[in-house]
């Protein structure tokens, strides 16, 4: 179960948030009312960060539905 914790409740008692995490899903810490962070399990963390994709990827996937080449080289005179 997701549940909202004060950030001076989530310092008191960072085992227990954790352990929440762990076995119900992401905890949401707030700051005076506003979300602030999330504490996730390791395993929920890796599964976010392998589902993710390069930028580069998206980019050529697009370029390549409107006909232009894949290569994304900069050109000359714009080189630093």
């Amino acid at each position: 179960m997701k549940r909202a914790w004060q950030i001076q409740e989530a310092k008191n008692k960072l085992s227990e948030v954790v352990e929440e995490a762990v076995h119900h899903g992401p905890q949401v810490i707030t700051k005076r009312g506003v979300e602030v962070a999330v504490m996730l399990s390791y395993v929920e963390y890796r599964k976010m960060i392998s589902s993710q994709k390069k930028l580069s990827d998206f980019f050529s996937r697009v370029s390549s539905r409107r006909g232009r080449p894949r290569s994304c080289q900069r050109q000359e005179r714009l080189k630093r």
